[in-house]
């Protein structure tokens, strides 16, 4: 087709044709001689040293021809472009041609080359593990460095000035490793396969949803009945929605969700965010039970989280055994990206809702590049959370720019900082001038308890969650539901986000959860009182990283309850049979 375009535009497409096929041949020569390289260098780590050398050679042959391709296709896509302006195409054809052309030649080498399924599941797990630990490392010589150096100011002054210069290029040398190891990601050739798959697997989750929540018979269908008016904030309460969805889902049940006299927007749910059904909105049934009821029972009433019994296996952080084997492969943290999906459909908004988030991105001047911080102040400061000064938020972003710089150019430092403490927005101008901070004071007064179950608060929170989830790294605590909401939300934005975060207390958790336990893969024996032993094949339930290369949590073997290093173990990845949903393709 491309082809028949191309002579019907002009006499000289006769000349490019000819060229298109070449630079096709050339792109299946190149990764035929790529992948040969790849097996001689595989034979050649059993033989000589001689050998591992000259396998050496051709892999650096390699990587300068995909470099020279790089350019080569670069020019190609400017001579189509500049071919079709001068042959009066309208933009839209010619974007459609040069996606056509984009497409068949990804296809020509991805058949000539990597294989179709991606990358093994092994690559993908131990690429994250070296990042994961090298972050780990610099959170153990960080910590340990700075409590040097503060006996050094009591007693050695003199070995303050070489300590500080010893972390300083320490911190320079882990940005060098990590921004590696980012480059070692974009280059081994799997990238538009992570694009293409979370693409495919959120289009998957998102198709069944739809079929679950638009049963053909609302009158006969199976319904599970949630109110919203969990007595907890927003974040708390879009939690609370979305475990109900989660044990719909489990138990094939459409969601039924009663909002009126919602405390945050009396008329309820549906004046915010679309429904979350087109065609079954009412709990009407023949028979109405409380959880668990029986199969036969029509409609079911859930309790909220913490009073569910019996408590079934697929409860976070568990994820369904049919998509297991590939959001495993694609994601670094699976039970964050399987609640993301859920927020994903449920977080629709209505005209009005999406007007104002528009108004609020252009108010405020929200663009990228861009870190969102949040910082909770008010309620659960000095309960459930320790506080935090500003500058412990700004040092995680700082070390986000300086690793960034190192790849790309930055204009300008920006920063857009939500919270329940107006005064906070302030102090980041003040202290930090050099940054460009974006927040709004009103949104954080309205933020406070005081004021908070209003609809202007309503729309606070909700452009406030929005803005961070867009943004590209977040700093916060995750002891707050607003924070680990925005994360989830992020999710769905990237083939992986995982690690686009910096909490300063929790590791990421679900309220309610069930047990979240690690696989012991390195021994470890105790040091101090405060460590526990740990083997090979044990599993520890964790309690918490102390983001200082140690992690806190039960030996369930031995019960013993203590430290360990955050680097010897994995997270073990819970999975529970579920409806695979067969019509839905």
């Amino acid at each position: 087709m491309i082809v028949r375009q191309l002579m019907g535009l002009n006499p000289w497409a006769r000349v490019l044709v000819p060229f298109l096929f070449v630079w096709v041949l050339f792109v299946l020569i190149f990764y035929s001689k790529l992948n040969t390289s790849a097996a001689s260098s595989s034979s050649g780590s059993r033989s000589s040293s001689a050998d591992g050398d000259d396998s050496l050679r051709r892999l650096e042959r390699a990587v300068q021809q995909l470099e020279r391709s790089k350019q080569a296709d670069q020019e190609l896509r400017m001579l189509v472009d500049e071919y079709l302006a001068d042959a009066g195409t309208s933009a839209d054809r010619k974007q459609h041609f040069i996606d056509e052309l984009g497409n068949k030649l990804e296809q020509d080498a991805s058949s000539a080359g990597r294989p179709r399924n991606g990358p093994s599941l092994e690559y993908e797990r131990l690429r994250r593990r070296v990042e994961t630990n090298t972050n780990e490392l610099w959170n153990l010589l960080q910590s340990e460095v700075q409590k040097v150096h503060k006996q050094a100011q009591r007693s050695a002054p003199e070995l303050v000035k070489p300590l500080n210069a010893f972390l300083s290029l320490a911190a320079e040398n882990k940005r060098s490793l990590l921004t590696d190891i980012e480059r070692m990601r974009a280059a081994d050739g799997y990238e538009s396969w992570r694009h293409r798959e979370a693409a495919d697997l959120s289009e998957l989750v998102q198709k069944r949803l739809t079929r679950l929540q638009n049963p053909e018979n609302c009158s006969t269908a199976r319904k599970l009945l949630c109110r919203l008016n969990k007595g907890c904030g927003y974040g708390c309460q879009l939690h609370h929605v979305v475990y109900c969805f989660i044990m719909a889902y489990a138990t094939e049940r459409t969601l039924i969700l009663k909002s009126k006299g919602w405390r945050y927007h009396k008329a309820g749910w549906e004046e915010v965010f679309q429904p979350i059904s087109d065609t079954c909105l009412d709990s009407n049934g023949a028979s109405h039970a409380t959880w668990p009821g029986q199969t036969n029972t029509q409609v079911l009433s859930l309790p909220i989280i913490d009073s569910l019994n019996p408590r079934p296996p697929y409860l976070p952080l568990a994820i369904p055994a049919d998509l297991a084997p590939r959001l495993m492969k694609l994601h670094g943290d699976p039970i964050v990206w399987w609640i993301g999906q859920f927020l994903k459909y449920l977080l629709k908004p209505t005209g009005e809702t999406q007007q104002m988030l528009e108004n609020g991105i252009e108010r405020l001047g929200f663009k990228k590049p861009i870190v969102g911080v949040h910082v909770r102040r008010t309620d659960k400061v000095g309960t459930e959370a320790a506080f935090h000064g500003i500058e412990e938020y700004m040092t995680a972003v700082d070390e986000y720019y300086d690793q960034l710089e190192l790849t790309e150019k930055i204009e300008k430092r920006r920063v857009f900082v939500a919270s329940d403490d107006p005064k906070v927005i302030e102090e980041t101008k003040t202290k930090y001038p050099h940054y460009e901070v974006i927040g709004d004071p009103n949104v954080a007064k309205m933020a406070a308890v005081s004021t908070r179950y209003t609809d202007s608060s309503l729309n606070g929170i909700i452009l406030d969650i929005h803005l961070l989830s867009l943004s590209d790294y977040l700093v916060c605590t995750f002891s707050s539901q607003v924070c680990r909401v925005a994360y989830e939300i992020m999710q769905s934005m990237y083939p992986d986000a995982s690690g686009r975060f910096r909490s300063l207390d929790d590791i990421y958790y679900y309220g309610g959860q069930n047990s979240h336990n690690r696989e012991v893969v390195l021994p470890h024996d105790p040091k101090n009182h405060d460590e526990i032993q740990i083997r090979p094949g044990d599993l520890v339930g964790v309690a918490g990283n102390h983001w200082n290369g140690y992690s806190k949590g039960k030996n369930l073997r031995t019960n013993q309850v203590g430290l360990f290093p955050s680097f010897k173990v994995n997270d073990k990845i819970e999975i529970v049979d579920l409806p695979k949903y067969p019509d839905v393709k």
